[in-house]
């Protein structure tokens, strides 16, 4: 592995995290001042460039922030931890629009900032593994079967102008696939217009569709196109079908039965051939039988079904999708692109998704903008996201001492058996969880959710730590968890 560069005038800061880092088996090279860096990149060879670099921010000869500008000139994708005794705003907000990993200040936790240091070697391989690249954005990505019906069933109705009904729940990209259609049609190089028409008003949907003339009504002072004119020779995609008036249900059956409409206020029969792509959230056949959608415009309608799959339904495409939303937030906001740890990931695949991928698409908007580090771990997740943590009140048997020095590790003693979770020598854990749990029900406890699962996730955390000897880092990898898990869960769980 590459070595750690660490750049400080202070010679005890370089010695102690060069210490702390030979015992993390991760090789370090040292530097005063930011001159001696620039130097030393510019004749190092690849094995001896920095996996990750960690500079003070103020020193004699030069400054941390200005290093951070030249070495990201060179290496955009290496990690820059900036260190500081200056906790300042302006520092900080400089470090991150500088692009800086993270930003650590002084005096630090020795084992919070070898912990930092090693997200940091974790990103600087995955850069190695994978480079970063804004490609031009795809029409739709998806990889789960479900959607991979639907992309052949685009491909087969390239060839035909036949009426499409697209049904998917709100925010699963009906749109994209209406655009898909008309692009891969033959009239892609018409007009793709597009109306909701739930989101204009009843009195104004009519005159959006068909246009009006001068003086049809109140304020129509100019004679206006409507979207079925526009849309000649196209596309006219009719977003939320299910929510149009009754009334103008008629008039558009008409229209796609000849394809001849009037404006609002005109005499004058208009003729246009548009290719009619519908879309709805809602179950057509019930609002059929409630009277209050036209059969008859149903089945025009409903020539070619789609179904568009939930987000829920397609999980294996979270990960994908993330990425293209991650990358596209940077490239929109002037960041850098952030990445999920697999911890973090892991709670996105199992969270429900009832916005769809608009939701995601905003978490991703809003992790480009708030989350404190380029990977982005389970804590820095919007609240929404992030499953209900156990009280921090529940009594669990904790045996780690409240004090522990910088850079010892924990200490650790066998808990004591106390209740029937514990218990393992006398029967099947499952089944004593069961038994335990039907206690507690019986005794009118509301809280034996969080109670039985903060002892259970005590008992794995203490069962992790005593294996690697109180090395946090390790007993996280150990159990699949981020390492700002398992920091969060010993102070929520008293174990601390």
């Amino acid at each position: 592995m590459k070595p750690i560069w660490i750049v400080d005038d202070d010679q005890s800061i370089r010695f102690v995290l060069e210490k702390a880092l030979l015992r993390e088996r991760l090789p370090t090279r040292s530097f005063s001042n930011p001159r001696d860096v620039l130097a030393a990149l510019q004749t190092a060879p690849d094995e001896d460039s920095p996996q990750v670099l960690v500079s003070d921010i103020r020193m004699p000869g030069g400054s941390g922030l200005d290093l951070l500008e030249k070495v990201k000139i060179r290496y955009p994708g290496l990690p820059v931890i900036i260190m500081t005794a200056y906790s300042d705003l302006d520092s900080a907000v400089s470090a991150f629009q500088g692009g800086a990993f993270e930003y650590l200040p002084k005096p630090f936790d020795l084992p919070k900032a070898v912990e930092l240091i090693r997200r940091a070697v974790e990103e600087s391989q995955r850069e190695e593994i994978v480079e970063d690249r804004i490609e031009e954005a795809p029409e739709m990505l998806g990889q789960a079967p479900a959607m991979q019906d639907v992309f052949r069933a685009i491909g087969r109705l390239s060839q035909s102008l036949v009426t499409v009904m697209i049904t998917g729940e709100s925010g699963s990209g009906k749109e994209l696939v209406a655009r898909a259609l008309h692009k891969h049609s033959a009239r892609a190089n018409g007009p793709f217009i597009a109306i909701n028409t739930a989101a204009i008003p009843k009195d104004l949907l009519e005159s959006e569709l068909f246009g009006h003339e001068r003086g049809a009504f109140t304020g129509a002072q100019t004679m206006r196109r409507g979207r079925f004119e526009q849309a000649d020779g196209g596309t006219l995609f009719l977003d939320e079908i299910g929510d149009m008036p009754f009334e103008l249900q008629t008039r558009l059956l008409r229209v796609l039965s000849d394809g001849h409409f009037y404006r609002v206020g005109g005499h004058s029969a208009i003729k246009t051939q548009v290719r009619v792509i519908a879309a709805t959230h809602q179950n057509l056949e019930q609002r059929v039988k409630d009277g209050v959608f036209r059969e008859d415009l149903f089945h025009r309608l409903n020539v070619i079904r789609l179904r568009l799959p939930p987000l829920r339904e397609r999980k294996e495409d979270i990960s994908m999708l993330t990425r293209h939303f991650l990358q596209k937030s940077a490239q929109q906001l002037g960041g850098e692109t952030k990445r999920l740890s697999d911890a973090a990931l892991a709670c996105l695949e199992t969270f429900p998704f009832p916005g769809n991928v608009r939701q995601l698409e905003n978490i991703c908007h809003w992790l480009t903008v708030m989350a404190p580090s380029q990977v982005v771990e389970p804590d820095d997740l919007p609240p929404e996201i992030i499953p209900t943590a156990a009280p921090a009140s529940v009594a669990v048997p904790a045996v780690i001492p409240a004090t522990v020095a910088a850079e010892a590790p924990i200490s650790i003693a066998k808990p004591a058996k106390s209740n029937a979770i514990a218990d393992s020598d006398s029967g099947n854990w499952e089944e004593l969880l069961e038994l335990e749990a039907r206690n507690m029900l019986e005794l009118g406890r509301t809280d034996a959710w969080n109670a039985i699962i903060a002892r259970a996730e005590s008992r794995l955390i203490l069962a992790a730590l005593a294996n690697t000897k109180g090395r946090r880092i390790e007993a996280a990898t150990q159990l699949g968890i981020g390492r700002n898990t398992i920091t969060r869960k010993i102070q929520e769980l008293g174990l601390e």
